[in-house]
């Protein structure tokens, strides 16, 4: 009785906490663009949804929270189309930053918003969409629609899942969390501790399979990575790529190129393109420095820094890269994805808040990556890779053979899916 009214209490606050949640979004989304996108897109999903779709289609459902797990699911979600040529696939996106950028994106028929976690928006989706296959990555675990999912007996599996031992699923108060994890059929993890942390509560439909964020990054060895304006920039010095940086890595970075005279070479590509911020990036910079969307051919031999100020090409760059820094690991922004960059086979500087990475602490113990918390740290760090040509093919290629013995992880996924 006390179990019951305990799961009741817990599922009771969360739906009321999601309703309210809902409308502050609404409010604090008139003051905040990113929000509001996302207030805006929610609020036209399901008539997206019903002008999409057809009662005799077949479907497969397809969920990511932002832009990060849907690059980590893309190679899996590639080979499902393959196996069920004649669905039509749904892709949901929680966060604006994944749907502005994918809306567009071939994988699927239909993009969406997905609705707030809420009973009647959980029911109505599903409705709607009716999948035959749930995929959800990483992270996300909503409990109205997965309990629903589980209610309608539909297949779903959770991929590339990390679990932390703090997280509620495993605490005393959190049964009716744990009841929607018990929704999946199963479940991939990305290493033994969660997988351990899954079998303390009984989960045991759970596969070791690594991160298929490995897979989707040697990817990126078997197409043509070649930019033609970045040779013309690069020419045969040698060359640094900052990649995703925020403020606090570019201020390390500007004082360290201002002072540099040699004829390195240095590509920054910000996190945030808009225009105040790469105004003041490059106003503070004091060497000659050309911006993407002013490039010239002739300026471009000249200049020592190229701000990127455009999406979706930063994965081709690094192939450029001598050296590579991946920002987002100096403050609590969150540090962005190092896998692009070590695929190619360069050393990566980070900053040294990255200990919910493992990917960064494997590197970093490999001695394929290294971490900075200052401006000191940085010079001593990036000015030894410069000098020590060793330095930077030995660690190059530890970060090479790191992103080798973890791929497969889309095989195991594959072979569970061809079975079920």
């Amino acid at each position: 009785m006390y179990f019951s009214f305990k799961l009741f209490s817990l599922k009771h606050f969360y739906n009321i906490l999601t309703h309210i949640a809902g409308f502050h979004l609404n409010i604090i989304g008139l003051f905040n663009e990113k929000l509001k996108l996302g207030v805006k897109g929610r609020k036209a999903s399901f008539g997206l949804l019903d002008s999409k779709l057809l009662d005799s289609d077949k479907t497969l459902w397809f969920h990511c929270a932002s832009l990060g797990e849907f690059e980590q699911g893309l190679p899996v979600f590639e080979h499902v189309k393959t196996i069920h040529p004649k669905h039509k696939v749904v892709l949901t996106f929680f966060s604006p930053s994944g749907y502005e950028v994918k809306k567009n994106t071939p994988i699927a028929d239909v993009v969406v918003y997905l609705p707030l976690d809420t009973i009647s928006n959980s029911k109505r989706f599903l409705d709607i969409v009716n999948p035959e296959l749930v995929i959800f990555v990483k992270y996300e675990i909503w409990p109205n629609y997965l309990l629903e999912v589980k209610k309608r007996e539909i297949n779903a599996i959770l991929i590339s899942a990390l679990f932390r031992k703090n997280q509620n699923f495993f605490k005393p108060s959190g049964q009716w969390m744990q009841k929607a994890l018990f929704a999946f059929n199963h479940i991939f993890v990305q290493n033994e501790a969660s997988k351990k942390l899954l079998n303390t509560i009984g989960y045991n439909d759970v596969t070791i399979s690594g991160d298929t964020r490995f897979d989707r990054v040697s990817n990126q060895l078997t197409i043509d990575n070649t930019l033609n304006f970045i040779e013309f920039f690069k020419q045969d010095q040698l060359c640094v790529v900052v990649g995703s940086s925020w403020p606090d890595d570019e201020t390390l970075f500007i004082n360290f190129i201002n002072e540099d005279s040699s004829d390195t070479k240095y590509i920054i590509a910000p996190h945030n393109i808009k225009s105040a911020q790469i105004s003041n990036l490059k106003t503070k910079l004091k060497k000659s420095t050309i911006l993407f969307s002013e490039k010239d051919t002739s300026e471009l031999q000249q200049a020592k820094v190229f701000i990127i100020d455009t999406i979706g090409i930063l994965s081709k760059i690094y192939s450029y890269a001598d050296i590579a820094y991946v920002g987002g690991g100096l403050g609590t922004n969150g540090l962005h994805n190092t896998l692009e960059a070590a695929v190619f086979g360069v050393p990566i500087i980070i900053g040294n808040n990255y200990k919910k990475f493992p990917e960064a602490s494997a590197m970093i113990g490999k001695q394929g990556m290294f971490s900075i918390s200052n401006q000191n740290e940085l010079n001593t760090v990036l000015s030894d890779l410069l000098r020590n040509k060793d330095l930077r093919i030995k660690s190059g290629m530890q970060n090479s053979a790191y992103i080798k013995e973890n791929q497969g992880s889309v095989t195991k996924i594959m072979t569970y899916l061809n079975k079920s």
